[in-house]
């Protein structure tokens, strides 16, 4: 058994699925660490990330539509919701009024803090975008993303070096 999890916890790709389904690290994380840290090639580092982040929308949509209602009834989780909720929507609704579906995709897309499938999940299901709606913006926003990353690390990676020490 520790064999078993000492081979797979040694595999960069299974990092780089877990990466990308942390919430507030998504492919944001998963592609520099691929290409930088476990020294994979580009192509097999953005297309892995890219593929689990796009699945991820749909099943993150799923379990709002079916659990949501149910968590909200505890005090903490409601506290949470509405604190989050609130800084989201204000965050999405601008891009949304103007934009629609491309606006979604636009907000998961940039790479910033507080963007991504997770917030862009919780403000497409606020905002009332279909489930069709919502799974187009996440494709739109999870390519967005890993282009604009992916062009940082690639077009970067040397500057990223100056920072780490050299063993």
């Amino acid at each position: 058994m520790h064999e078993f999890f000492s081979q797979t916890f040694s595999n960069p790709y299974v990092w780089i699925v877990i990466l990308t389904l942390a919430p507030f690290l998504e492919l944001r994380a998963s592609i520099p660490y691929g290409i930088l840290v476990a020294k994979e090639h580009y192509a097999a580092v953005v297309l892995t990330a890219v593929v689990v982040n796009i699945l991820l929308g749909p099943v993150i949509y799923f379990l709002l539509e079916r659990l949501l209602h149910v968590a909200l009834r505890l005090g903490p989780v409601r506290r949470l919701w509405d604190r989050v909720v609130v800084r989201v929507q204000k965050k999405v609704h601008p891009l949304v009024e103007k934009y629609g579906v491309l606006g979604l995709g636009l907000f998961i897309g940039v790479p910033l803090p507080g963007s991504g499938v997770y917030s862009g999940a919780i403000g497409g299901y606020l905002l009332g975008f279909t489930r069709k709606e919502f799974y187009v913006g996440t494709v739109i926003g999870v390519l967005i993303a890993a282009a604009a990353v992916t062009a940082v690390v690639l077009t970067g990676a040397g500057a990223f070096f100056i920072f780490l020490k050299q063993v």
